[in-house]
């Protein structure tokens, strides 16, 4: 058996019928030319015949009632998967256009996991329009964070269009880094050594998170220092309680207009996604009214895997910026968050990387005891949403010969943060991901058209107005002559 991290444990520790916690991917692909029509079904088929199932896809809780994932959550291999249950395929009704996959992975996304099988599925869900199929793929938050689960799912995908014969995601073993400790058994000894590691790497680190504890602390009193502490964001709309039922939607840039706005304005392109979204939620709650004077919040999911760490798990840590909501003025807007960010990006910098995660338990703490509580979405929010920024391939990949078009990440909600919002980089774009409920937003469809408009209405305020091409002169016509 394997035992599960701290945080990887609180995702367990939080899941209800209104909160499930699983994330998502929904990746668009085009049939090869010339496809026959048995193309998905054959593909459908021969992921179920795959007879290897390499980890984390083949773990399973060892105890799924609620006391047993409490109080020793941990893995261990399940060695008669029914890939019946967890591959499922799917059809689109006519005409198949993004609105009903929308809505069928909306649903698809409401449905919790069984938490007596591994904790994934995948969907492969044909009759979308223009020749093309999508899969959506999910997974409890307990086995993956944004960047793993990218991982996970790329590694399958290949840069040559004609290769056959691949690989489902579920088949494909991870590259081991050396001295991963991720994989320790669950046994007494071992549990009893990492036990006294922990409590040395506290005691370490006491000073260090005593600090960053009182530098929250101080920018709570004194709010011209810069730094956005938590619980400092106002109850808006977004922040009460939840049902389980979800909504998404998707929205779909160039990323090199991105970069350039990032660029003509001395932003980072972080920077410009949360001036995108925290625009489009200043309109979305202006429209309805409810729009708090104080500036919403945002916590912002950092990486802290090492770059050639191939393991899975959440490893992340946490900022917390102002959207400046409150603010009129477009640059005025963009402003404030840059210099929210910067403060929120050294406040992180000032800890040492093996600090990491005990300041993400310090910081996220108070969260996972509201949801146990049953008091999330009924007091102050750690922060108003979660807006995250996950690094994907940049090369066009393939599968079966499919060409991957487009990737959405779809997150996870919980009492107090009726909305996610996850942006995914793919081969010069960016794709975001809007994850809400269903009840509590009724109308977040809005949000991805006012990120539309929000970038639109920069462009013409930062970036200098485009030349009018020169009309072609007209062409005089031609004289007719013969040969006598």
């Amino acid at each position: 058996m394997k035992r599960l991290g701290t945080l990887d444990a609180s995702w367990l520790a939080v899941e209800s019928e209104d909160t499930p916690m699983h994330v998502g991917n929904m990746q668009i692909f085009s049939l090869p030319e010339g496809a026959p029509d048995t193309f998905l079904r054959d593909m459908v088929i021969s992921m179920k015949e795959t007879g290897d199932i390499a980890p984390p896809w083949c773990y399973k809780l060892a105890w799924s009632g609620f006391l047993g994932r409490l109080l020793a959550p941990s893995w261990k291999v399940d060695k008669d998967i029914d890939l019946d249950y967890h591959v499922r395929h799917s059809a689109l009704p006519k005409p198949g256009g993004e609105r009903e996959l929308g809505i069928l992975v909306s649903r698809l996304h409401s449905n919790p996991l069984d938490f007596a099988r591994p904790l994934w599925e995948c969907h492969v869900i044909e009759g979308l329009e223009n020749n093309r199929f999508a899969l959506y793929t999910k997974m409890h938050h307990s086995m993956i964070d944004g960047i793993s689960g990218v991982r996970l799912l790329q590694r399958v995908l290949s840069t040559d269009p004609k290769e056959r014969d691949m690989l489902p995601p579920w088949s494909m073993r991870p590259e081991r880094r050396r001295g991963n400790k991720a994989d320790s058994e669950a046994s007494i000894p071992a549990a009893f050594s990492q036990a006294l590691e922990a409590l040395k790497l506290q005691a370490d680190m006491a000073p260090t998170l005593w600090r960053a504890g009182t530098r929250l602390v101080h920018s709570a009193r004194h709010p011209e220092d810069g730094l956005t502490p938590p619980f400092k964001g106002p109850v808006s709309k977004i922040n009460h309680r939840v049902t389980g039922q979800r909504r998404f939607a998707t929205q779909h840039y160039q990323l090199d207009r991105i970069k350039e706005l990032a660029h003509a304005s001395g932003s980072s392109l972080n920077d410009i996604v949360l001036y995108l979204c925290g625009t489009a939620l200043r309109r979305f709650l202006l429209e309805q009214d409810d729009l708090p004077d104080t500036p919403l919040t945002a916590g912002i999911p950092v990486n802290i895997r090492p770059a050639d760490d191939q393991g899975t798990g959440t490893q992340i840590s946490f900022m917390i910026a102002s959207l400046a909501t409150n603010e009129a003025d477009p640059l005025t807007r963009l402003q404030s968050i840059k210099s929210s960010s910067r403060r929120a990006k050294e406040h992180l910098q000032k800890l040492p990387k093996s600090a990491l995660n005990q300041y993400t338990m310090l910081l996220m703490s108070p969260y996972i005891l509201q949801l146990m509580s049953g008091l999330g979405g009924r007091m102050r929010p750690v922060f108003n949403v979660t807006i995250s920024n996950v690094p994907g391939p940049q090369q066009t990949l393939y599968y079966e010969g499919a060409r991957l078009e487009a990737m959405y990440p779809l997150s996870l909600i919980a009492h107090g943060g009726a909305l996610n919002i996850t942006c995914l980089s793919y081969a010069g774009s960016l794709n975001f991901g809007f994850t809400g409920c269903r009840d509590t937003l009724p109308s977040m469809q809005k949000l991805a058209v006012f990120t539309g408009e929000a970038l639109d209405d920069l462009e013409k305020l930062i970036l200098p107005p485009k030349p009018k091409p020169k009309p072609k002169p007209k062409k005089t016509p031609a004289s007719k002559s013969g040969k006598v």
